[in-house]
């Protein structure tokens, strides 16, 4: 019997047995090597913060209920967890042509040891270079909302840049942003971990907001001119204050976090208009794109493949932890949701 990693109610994982189904003539089944949850998102709907997760959990049954939408529940009324994933294709159906067994492949889905899915008309099932690092893999679906934000900013080369947040989304900016001809790259995040690996990764500067004052110190990096481009990944309202407090005149923010609502400290009166700044609220997967009809998310997703499958970008220190299959619920509550400090993006090896 196979398994898969389920949230059987706000906050709770588990792991939950189930049989896969057929392989029918369009389809291939794929043994799943290493998969990645979202920690945005989807963290919010484990937690049952999310805007619409109430409509899929019953406060009776204290139990999650069925809903059209085969990558995050099924029959059995349970909400699965996870984001994407790499794996092998153990079976192909007789009208697949373009994959075959042993191709190594990535998919979005569930966190569990078997996919079974499309292969005929799948964008989504993206074959995998021998040489290609799984944990690039893991990082398609954050890299598009990295790659989207350092566009909508309009950053150019010897242009100057804070990264605010350092999840998967933002340190994978960080990299965008050095690829894109930044001249100087900061990042700011409370967690240490996630300060130094960024650093490792190319970053010219690391910043702890709980100690420093962003704002200030961004001045001071720039000779008090201030960083002509922001990627705001965190959501947090005092990361936006520091963001318009550091930003250059005439500087633009892109705002990629999803926000929950502000709660107060959020000040749009001397330093913002003072500094004249533009901010940009970037969703990489909204159409049509700010430079339609050249760029689409389509685009943006293609070009994302295509650097992951290079060493332009490096992934060891994002997908970190990695964790056994046989411990990712424990997993999964501790590193993602209780202790977010003790990871970046949760990895899991089947």
């Amino acid at each position: 019997m196979t398994q898969k990693l389920i949230a059987v109610s706000p906050r709770k994982a588990a792991l939950f047995e189930y049989e896969d189904e057929a392989v029918q003539a369009h389809q291939v089944k794929v043994q799943i090597q290493y998969a990645s949850p979202k920690h945005g998102s989807e963290l919010a709907e484990f937690r049952g913060e999310s805007p619409h997760v109430n409509d899929y959990y019953n406060e009776e049954w204290h139990a999650f209920i069925p809903r059209d939408d085969t990558n995050k529940s099924d029959k059995f009324g349970k909400w699965n967890l996870g984001n994407q994933w790499v794996g092998i294709i153990v079976e192909a159906g007789s009208d697949v042509t373009d994959y075959k067994v042993g191709d190594l492949v990535c998919g979005y889905g569930g966190i569990r040891e078997t996919h079974i899915v499309n292969a005929v008309d799948n964008y989504y099932l993206l074959k995998m270079p021998d040489t290609m690092p799984w944990k690039n893999a893991l990082c398609f679906d954050p890299a598009q909302f990295a790659l989207g934000g350092i566009r909508d900013s309009g950053l150019r080369i010897g242009d100057t840049v804070a990264i605010f947040g350092l999840g998967a989304i933002g340190a994978l900016a960080a990299q965008f942003a050095r690829l894109a001809g930044a001249s100087y790259v900061a990042v700011i995040d409370p967690i240490a971990r996630r300060r130094e690996a960024a650093l490792r990764a190319g970053a010219d500067a690391a910043f702890d907001p709980l100690s420093q004052d962003i704002g200030l110190e961004l001045k001071k990096a720039t000779g008090k001119l201030g960083v002509d481009v922001i990627i705001e990944t965190s959501a947090n309202g005092g990361a936006l204050q520091s963001s318009l407090r550091g930003l250059a005149y005439g500087g633009t923010i892109a705002y990629v976090g999803w926000a929950r609502a502000f709660k107060g400290g959020l000040d749009f009166g001397r330093e913002a208009h003072f500094n004249n700044a533009k901010i940009v609220f970037s969703r990489a997967c909204s159409e049509p794109n700010p430079d339609h009809p050249r760029w689409s998310w389509r685009r943006i997703e293609n070009e994302c493949w295509a650097i992951l499958q290079t060493t332009r970008v490096n992934c060891e220190e994002i997908i970190d932890p990695v964790i056994p299959f046989a411990e990712c619920a424990e997993g999964y509550e501790e590193f993602v949701d209780q202790h977010p400090e003790r990871s970046v993006k949760l990895g899991v090896r089947f």
